[in-house]
């Protein structure tokens, strides 16, 4: 993981964050998911974004699940085409959490500007994604939020004006997101017909 920080750095002076602040949002591919006699696949996207700077550089975050112990098979983590730069996936922990990504992207003007898709000023940037796999038959709310303190930082911001890079870790809030998981609706009205069928033998 050193490697691909140093490597972050070589394109000019990194400064430690001051005033500046950075956000991470977690957005997942669906609110409600069925999995009656199925596992299902979900989506965690996470943007980033700054109050200052050119472009997101690099960074660093994990994720941290509530809820899902025992409902989840695996998770693994995806940079985008520009954040490719030193990616590692440092792995499934299990449950929902997982360890982190390591992104990055090499910028040397102006012969290597920062990638168009990496540049603050137009909204959230994607940074990378989490793959989760559901195991089938689960019937629960599960949330997660990004962490940081992977590394030296959790983002890194450059500035084009004075060629620097600022690394943040405290200055950034991290993000959440919830999904339900519930059966299908044939599975709901399986559920439905036993609850009616208890009904009667009860009275």
């Amino acid at each position: 993981m050193k490697k691909s920080m140093t490597v972050l750095a070589i394109a000019g002076l990194a400064s430690a964050s001051g005033a500046q602040t950075g956000t991470l949002s977690l957005v997942a591919s669906a609110s409600t998911v069925f999995t009656t006699g199925i596992a299902a696949t979900i989506t965690l996207a996470v943007y980033g974004d700054a109050d200052f700077g050119t472009a997101i550089s690099g960074g660093a975050f994990g994720l941290s699940a509530t809820g899902g112990e025992g409902y989840i098979a695996g998770t693994t983590a995806s940079a985008t085409a520009w954040g490719a730069l030193g990616f590692m996936d440092l792995g499934d922990a299990g449950d929902g959490n997982h360890n982190g990504m390591v992104f990055g992207q090499f910028i040397f003007p102006p012969a290597l500007p920062p990638a168009a898709d990496s540049l603050l000023g137009n909204g959230p940037i994607l940074l990378g994604t989490f793959q989760v796999t559901l195991v089938a038959d689960t019937y629960e709310q599960i949330d997660w939020t990004t962490t940081g303190g992977i590394g030296d930082f959790t983002m890194e911001i450059y500035d084009d004006a004075t060629g620097m890079y600022t690394q943040m870790t405290t200055s950034v809030s991290h993000g959440s997101a919830s999904i339900m998981v519930v059966p299908s609706p044939s599975g709901l009205a399986v559920l439905g017909l036993g609850g009616l069928v208890a009904g009667r033998r009860r009275r």
